[in-house]
């Protein structure tokens, strides 16, 4: 389950990203509570501030794969994670100070997604430089458990420090965290890295990249499937915090709790996809969509506290089965020249959709009830599906039976490997 971590540049890669996701997701819940507090519940100010975090990954995000393929991973990273460090602390210091108004929030927002752009891309590709093809799915996957550990622990630790000592300090340990990363990838051995060639600068290089794509039907249909679901039904960060707060009447430390019951199942189904390690099938990414779909639906709809916390861990399950296998099956089917601009067109659909979703699903939430935003999304990602199994399978909407016999493993296709988050 862990072979990975058998890699000493990996281990120094893993470690740092554990101290800094737990900040990471202390910082989301402390700003989410933070502008709750200046717009006094603000549903679509919430929805806002999501959707400013994620703009610049819509704008812009094709160029930061360019920017991935043209220069060094390694010393990529090292500069969008001390900028991301940096706006940690300004927010810090305005919360802190009670200078902090919303305005301040989106500003900040925004630049932290203007990191984002080029860092997202960055950090996919670079991880099969880290521990090269084999142990690829194993790595993407154990990325994912480290991010969902810390999403476990992060919201709790925040819930209660906003309880005690308000949101300032949150962001300012975060800032902090980000001295893990910036460590861990000054100490990492250069020439145990599985560098690839860097791309030489011409033109035509974004179009180069979409067209690669374009040209793969199997790249093309989880873009598609990765759209609907995470544009609709991926906003927790605003659905939870209003069903939390909205329907249940709850505090920010239980808002936290209700965030780690999501993580724990985000969690488990990370480590069970670790486990399994091995190249996903369409089968798996088109079920595990269909299950999420169900469990946010019913999610939505439980009558008291106790219940929504108990659904929000399958459904983490099922969320998680299915962004790692969209997430392997992307990085494991493009050439190594591509990888930077086939992963900034999957981050884009994946986090550069939100500006778009969060804002709409806020303004639903506001004007028609939070419940209606989870209903919603799940009933977007079921209909997704079916999108995806008429695009993959035209005839199977005259004769439904040939849909389970397509979707059942072939195994000359999955011998075929083309050629990484």
């Amino acid at each position: 389950m862990f072979r990975s971590l058998r890699n000493r540049n990996y281990r120094l890669f893993a470690s740092g990203q554990v101290v800094s996701n737990i900040g990471t997701w202390m910082q989301r819940i402390a700003q989410d509570w933070l502008v709750l507090d200046l717009t006094h519940g603000s549903g679509t100010a919430l929805g806002v501030t999501t959707g400013l975090q994620f703009l610049p990954m819509l704008l812009f995000g094709l160029w930061g794969g360019v920017i991935a393929d043209r220069y060094p991973k390694r010393r990529v990273l090292m500069l969008t994670q001390a900028s991301m460090g940096l706006l940690a602390l300004v927010l810090g210091a305005l919360a802190v100070t009670g200078a902090a108004r919303v305005w301040h929030v989106y500003l900040l927002a925004f630049l932290l997604g203007l990191a984002t752009v080029v860092d997202n891309p960055t950090r996919q590709s670079f991880v099969i430089e880290m521990v090269g093809r084999r142990d690829l799915p194993n790595a993407i996957a154990l990325n994912s458990a480290s991010f969902n550990g810390a999403r476990l622990i992060g919201p709790a630790v925040a819930g209660v420090l906003i309880a005690v000592l308000g949101t300032g300090p949150v962001f300012l340990l975060n800032a902090a965290s980000f001295g893990a990363v910036l460590f861990g990838l000054y100490a990492m051995r250069q020439d145990e890295l599985h560098t690839a060639e860097p791309v030489a600068r011409g033109k035509g290089q974004l179009r180069e990249g979409l067209r690669y794509v374009w040209g793969r039907r199997d790249l093309t249909l989880v873009l598609v499937l990765v759209l609907f679901i995470a544009t609709f039904g991926m906003n927790f960060q605003v659905t939870v915090a209003l069903v939390s707060r909205e329907v249940f009447h709850t505090g920010a430390s239980s808002f936290g709790l209700a965030s780690s019951m999501l993580a724990l199942g985000a969690l488990t189904g990370a480590l069970l996809a670790a486990r399994r390690a091995a190249r996903p099938r369409m089968r798996l990414l088109i079920g595990a969509a269909l299950l999420f779909g169900v469990l946010e639906l019913v999610t939505g709809l439980m009558p008291a506290y106790w219940s929504f916390l108990v659904l929000l861990v399958p459904t983490g399950i099922a969320l998680m089965t299915f962004t790692t296998a969209a997430n392997a099956t992307m990085q494991l089917g493009v050439a190594p020249e591509m990888r930077g601009r086939v992963m900034a067109l999957y981050m884009l659909v994946f986090l550069g959709t939100n500006p778009i979703g969060a804002p709409v699903v806020g303004w639903m939430a506001e004007h028609f009830g939070a419940r209606l935003s989870l209903v919603v999304g799940g009933l977007i990602a079921m209909a997704s599906v079916l999108v995806v199994t008429a695009l993959a399978l035209p005839a199977a909407v005259r004769r439904p039976s040939a849909v389970l016999k397509a979707l059942r493993p072939r195994r000359t296709a999955d011998a075929v490997d083309a050629s990484e988050t």
